[in-house]
């Protein structure tokens, strides 16, 4: 049996697909002491706190088995950085580390900070083959996450239930979590959920996006629409944001076939509208609107900005490239 690592380094922007991992990795090295893993969760982007520092270089008196989760550890100071590289040469054997790097994908592998590649645990994990990196979802991965999904909520999903959902989940594990715990309530005995459970994704959510792209095609304020927003998404999770990005750029895909003059699964009675405002943004209007779209989710990501004041500069320059503006 291969044995346990020192530490881990987990790459990737998911913070969902992260702890499926951690998760998995726990459940595959339990502690022999026959106790479970006590999991500790601290942040990068913050001054870690002393329990962190104790917990990580001193033996616990009870011999307690700890996974140290250290999230968005990208983010934390280089010193913090040089730090924590020196802590982990000397791990409690009863301890087991993740360190967290939450960074975007590019070219299909993660970016890593030049300052954090050049530190001595990051080449020493990559020697050892302890880094993993967890490639946010793509749209294959996405309908294999709804399928294991729905496998553990104890849904029973028919192909054109799994065909939409795959449809209009946004590629976001924490959104989609979310929507199939929702499903999950609204199922029965046999765990099949309600048809108008299934129906209303990719109802609602289209005309809510699309009354409000054009409440600013009008030039009215779309305050309305805000206040709604912030009280039943944004101000509950970073997922809120996430699922309403993944339908404004599922519009705005929408939208370009429709200017493209290719066939959309849109009825009827709605294609004429659409295919008007596709005609009145234009392909540079649409490209903008993935450009904003891309820009507020690496905002929260990134941790430059909180989904609150992500959407309300997305709110201000969509208003400005319906009003004219560039």
């Amino acid at each position: 049996m291969a044995s346990r690592p020192a530490f881990n380094l987990c790459l990737g922007p998911d913070a969902v697909l992260l702890r499926e991992h951690i998760d998995a990795q726990l459940a595959a090295f339990p502690p022999a002491s026959g106790q479970a893993w006590k999991i500790r969760v601290f942040w990068g982007d913050a001054p870690l706190e002393a329990q962190f520092w104790h917990a990580l270089g001193m033996q616990d008196l009870f011999q307690t088995p700890q996974a140290l989760i250290l999230r968005r550890a990208n983010q934390a100071p280089l010193e913090q950085l040089k730090k924590i590289s020196a802590a982990l040469g000397g791990i409690p054997p009863q301890t087991w580390p993740f360190i967290c790097l939450e960074t975007e994908y590019e070219k299909g592998k993660p970016k890593i900070p030049a300052t954090l590649a050049r530190l001595k645990f990051y080449a020493f994990a990559l020697e050892k083959g302890w880094v993993t990196g967890i490639p946010p979802l793509d749209q294959r991965g996405k309908s294999s996450f709804i399928k294991k999904n729905a496998l553990a909520l104890g849904l029973r999903l028919s192909a054109a239930d799994l065909d939409r959902l795959g449809h209009f989940l946004p590629q976001d594990a924490g959104a989609i979590r979310l929507e199939m715990e929702k499903l999950a309530l609204a199922a029965d005995a046999s765990g099949r959920p309600a048809p108008e459970a299934v129906q209303m994704l990719g109802q609602e959510p289209d005309l809510d996006i699309f009354a409000f792209l054009r409440g600013l095609q009008s030039g009215r304020r779309p305050e309305q629409i805000w206040i709604q927003f912030h009280k039943d998404r944004a101000g509950t999770s970073d997922a809120g944001l996430f699922g309403f990005l993944g339908m404004l750029l599922r519009e705005a895909r929408q939208l370009w076939q429709l200017l493209a003059g290719e066939p959309t699964s849109l009825p009827a009675f709605v294609v004429e509208s659409k295919r008007s405002l596709a005609q009145n943004l234009g392909y540079t209007g649409l490209a903008r609107i993935w450009d904003l779209a891309l820009r507020a989710d690496k905002g929260v990501k990134s941790g430059e900005h909180s989904p609150d004041q992500a959407f309300e500069f997305l709110l201000a320059e969509l208003f400005r490239l319906f009003q004219g503006g560039k």
